[in-house]
């Protein structure tokens, strides 16, 4: 008696003509009824046979046929179980500029962690080049030497120790146990080790070393000379590493939503270039104190105590703004929960079979080709540039003061670089994006090392407009480092990243396996060993300047052409993608859907029995 049930259910069903059954067998069918009603499981009697009780229209079916569709049943009890299912209605959640209170609560304390670590970054990374660069007995030449065999050492020393207090300690413990070292060495060195360095800098030592061998060795023997400068070297790229990469964003993502980080990591991002343009008004105003210091005082000394208790002051913010998050708003049930899900196993390749991955495939050569040539070109440029800004500006507060311009106009030309990249994309392609940047690279290359090299008959010229050709030098050197460091961030990671896109769900993880484990290493450290190599064998960086001229323009320029032919596979594997999505659309459409309801079925009563479809019925 299923269908007397559904015309219960829904009263608007039209029924058939037929004879009545005579009244006294209404008393029957509902006796019947209730038979069949109470046989039936709990799950099918209600809602449908529990909505009401049959009425006298029921007898109506006695001969007559009622065509009805399975689903329809189907749907009414489904939709009955979902409105028993729904829980009851949350309290609205109060907003602020469209955005609920309780996010806001996560994301304008990480926004404010995120803003302080990257202002003290950018503190840290120009003063550890004024350090080493501007210090009597060093020079530039330091700075390869020191990422290869102190610096990279150290990071590797890091991460395991790492990885060990991460299995024994807390979440919270293991980063205060972190971040403290940092803002305790930072703190020292500004208020005794530097003020001690003529002390504790083993200066004759070194000096006898240099004199037994030679000229060539001046940046290892350096690394002995200045050590305390070298720790702070290292301990600044460590923050960058660690407190940025490690601690910071190992916390957004802990306590963020999926949909919280699509919304608002890309603001992150933005506030990063904002610190940028303050930290470096920071830097260029302790810089000058030493303008307004009488004779005999160290203002460089006055500068970095200055410098220093900012970065130790914004480090205990950032702790206590870490705390207040864990204490105060971690705790709060109405907070969004974080949907963290199991990350996929990514292939682990040796290093033998990250080279059968990048021999295999010319797609996968070509984006390595990118990511080394970036690496060796950057590091190339950026330490021949250093040298000839120490010759422009020998003093440490004037390079330092140089340095906080050069980080203002770094953030301004990245934070407008991140707006227009997106334009750039949509108007000209994924070609022309990945070219513009070894483009800048190439034509700034080329005016840099053609001033240093071919100066001498632009000094007339050059004068006219108040410079020298070693000014102009540094300043095009500086935009060349500006520029390219914009369009990396805006231009060349999106870039690289979408090229992996077109390719099979294979390559795609092997291939980003392999650049990882070949390529990013070689390209950080191949500039560093370049440059070592032509040290070591000319004497000097100024003498190995030509031939890092050399090297670069014919880096840059495998650069461009593997870009060229990127971007041609890149294409044919975008289109051979978008007309398989075509080709699958049209299949769906072209394909005769099934109706939204099943087979009719005939309910038919004769002569008191009934054949009833609730064995074929979808609800079992």
């Amino acid at each position: 008696m299923e269908s007397l049930a559904l015309l219960s259910a829904k009263p608007g069903l039209s029924l058939r003509a037929g004879p009545r059954l005579p009244l006294p067998r209404l008393r029957a069918t509902r006796a019947s009824l209730s038979t069949a009603s109470s046989s039936r499981p709990a799950a099918l009697q209600a809602p449908l046979l529990s909505s009401r009780a049959p009425s006298s229209q029921d007898a109506v079916l006695g001969y007559g046929l009622l065509k009805r569709r399975i689903s329809a049943g189907v749907s009414c009890s489904a939709a009955a179980a979902a409105a028993a299912a729904v829980p009851p209605a949350q309290p609205e959640v109060k907003k602020f500029l469209g955005v609920g209170l309780p996010t806001l609560k996560k994301i304008v304390p990480l926004g404010l962690m995120f803003f302080c670590i990257l202002f003290n970054y950018t503190i840290l990374r120009d003063t550890k080049d004024v350090l080493v660069v501007t210090a009597k007995g060093s020079s530039a030449e330091i700075i390869p030497f020191l990422k290869t065999w102190v610096n990279l050492p150290m990071a590797i020393g890091f991460m395991l120790a790492y990885s060990k207090l991460s299995d024994v300690l807390s979440r919270e413990a293991l980063f205060y146990t972190v971040i403290f070292p940092f803002i305790a060495f930072f703190g020292l060195f500004g208020f005794v080790l530097y003020p001690l360095r003529d002390a504790i800098h083993p200066t004759a030592l070194a000096d006898k070393l240099l004199a037994a061998l030679g000229p060539s060795f001046l940046g290892p023997v350096a690394i002995l000379r200045i050590w305390s400068f070298c720790l702070f070297y290292v301990m600044a790229e460590l923050w960058g590493s660690v407190v940025v990469s490690v601690l910071f964003w190992g916390f957004a993502n802990q306590i963020t939503t999926v949909d919280e980080a699509k919304e608002f990591y890309p603001l992150f991002g933005l506030g990063a270039n904002i610190a940028l343009i303050f930290s470096g008004r920071t830097v260029k105003y302790f810089s000058n104190l030493r303008k307004t210091m009488g004779p005999g005082v160290d203002g460089w000394e006055v500068s970095l105590k200055g410098m220093m208790g900012i970065v130790v002051l914004l480090g205990l913010v950032i702790t206590s703004i870490y705390w207040g998050v864990n204490k105060l708003v971690l705790n709060d049930p109405s907070l969004p929960k974080s949907d963290h899900k199991k990350k996929k196993n990514k292939p682990k390749l040796s290093m033998k079979e990250s080279m059968k991955v990048l021999i295999s495939s010319k797609y996968v050569r070509d984006l390595a080709t990118l990511v080394v040539a970036y690496g060796i070109s950057i590091n190339l440029v950026e330490v021949t540039w250093k040298s000839k800004l120490k010759a422009q500006f020998p003093s440490p507060n004037e390079y330092s003061s140089f340095m906080g311009d050069f980080s203002t106009a770094t953030g301004i030309a990245t934070f407008t670089m991140m707006l227009l990249g997106r334009i750039i994309f949509q108007r000209f392609g994924w070609g022309v994006a990945a070219m513009i940047t070894p483009t800048v690279l190439l034509v700034t290359g080329v005016g840099f090392f053609s001033l240093i090299l071919f100066g001498q008959p632009l000094t007339p010229l050059l004068a006219t407009w108040g410079m020298t050709p070693l000014l102009a030098a540094v300043y095009v050197g500086a935009l060349q480092n500006i520029f390219s460091k914009s369009a990396k961030y805006s231009l060349f990671d999106p870039c690289k990243e979408m090229a992996y896109i077109p390719l099979d769900g294979d390559m795609k993880l092997k291939g980003k396996a392999a650049i990882d484990v070949v390529c990013n290493p070689l390209g950080k450290s191949g500039g560093a060993l370049i440059q070592q190599f032509l040290i070591l064998i000319f004497g000097s960086l100024a003498n190995s300047t030509p031939y890092l001229g050399g090297i670069l323009l014919v880096i840059v320029l495998a650069w461009l052409g593997a870009a060229r032919s990127l971007d041609k596979q890149f294409s044919s594997l975008a289109k051979e993608d978008l007309r398989k999505e075509m080709s699958k659309e049209k299949v769906e459409t072209a394909a005769p859907k099934e109706p939204e309801s099943a087979t009719d079925v005939l309910v038919e009563q004769s002569n008191g029995t009934e054949n009833s479809p609730s064995d074929s019925s979808p609800a079992q």
